[in-house]
C-alpha cells in the first residue's frame, strides 16, 4: 500500500472500524478455535485443516493491517452542497442513448462497490463527473465506446 492519503466518505470510514473491530474480536477468537480443533487432528505434515486454517488466519492478519493502514491515512470527505460533483455526492445522470436513469455514489477507491452503485472519483466514470454541475453532459470513455450522459440530480450522500 502506497504513502497516499486514503479518501472515504464518513460512511465508508465507519464500515472500516466495524470490520477491523470484528476481525480483531470474533474473526481472531473463531480463528483460534478452529486452529486448535485442527491441531487435534494429529499429523500437522498432512492435516488439510490446519493448514487451511493457518492460511485463513494469515488472510485475516493481512487484511487487519491493511485497514488499520488506511485507517491510519484516511481523510474522511465531508458532505457536498449539491452543486457540483464531489466525493461523497449522489448522483443521478441519464444515459443519454438508452434513456435510462442510473444513480451513483461518488467515493474513494477503497469503497468502491460496483454492486451497491458507488464508484470511485479515480474511476473514468468518476473522474469525469467531478466538478459537474446539474445540467452538464458527461462523456465516458467505455470498452464499448463513448456513452453520453446527463446530470440531472446531485445530493449530499449517506
Amino acid at each position: 500500500m502506497s504513502n497516499e492519503e486514503v479518501i472515504l466518505t464518513a460512511e465508508g470510514k465507519r464500515k472500516l472500524e466495524q470490520e477491523l473491530e470484528q476481525l480483531k474480536t470474533v474473526g481472531r477468537k473463531e480463528m483460534a478455535e478452529r486452529i486448535k480443533i485442527a491441531l487435534s487432528y494429529g499429523d500437522l505434515k498432512e492435516n488439510f485443516e490446519y493448514h487451511s486454517a493457518k492460511n485463513d488466519q494469515a488472510f485475516m492478519e493481512t487484511r487487519i493491517q491493511t485497514i488499520e493502514k488506511m485507517l491510519k491515512k484516511a481523510r474522511v470527505v465531508e458532505g457536498t452542497d449539491g452543486s457540483t460533483v464531489q466525493v461523497g455526492s449522489v448522483v443521478v445522470l441519464n444515459d443519454v442513448e438508452m434513456a435510462e436513469k442510473v444513480e451513483y455514489q461518488i467515493v474513494g477507491t477503497a469503497e468502491a462497490d460496483v454492486l451497491q452503485n458507488k464508484i470511485s472519483y479515480e474511476s473514468p466514470m468518476g473522474a469525469a463527473l467531478m466538478g459537474k454541475s446539474v445540467g452538464d453532459k458527461i462523456s465516458v470513455n467505455a470498452p464499448m465506446g463513448v456513452i453520453e450522459y446527463e446530470l440531472l440530480e446531485i445530493r449530499a450522500g449517506s
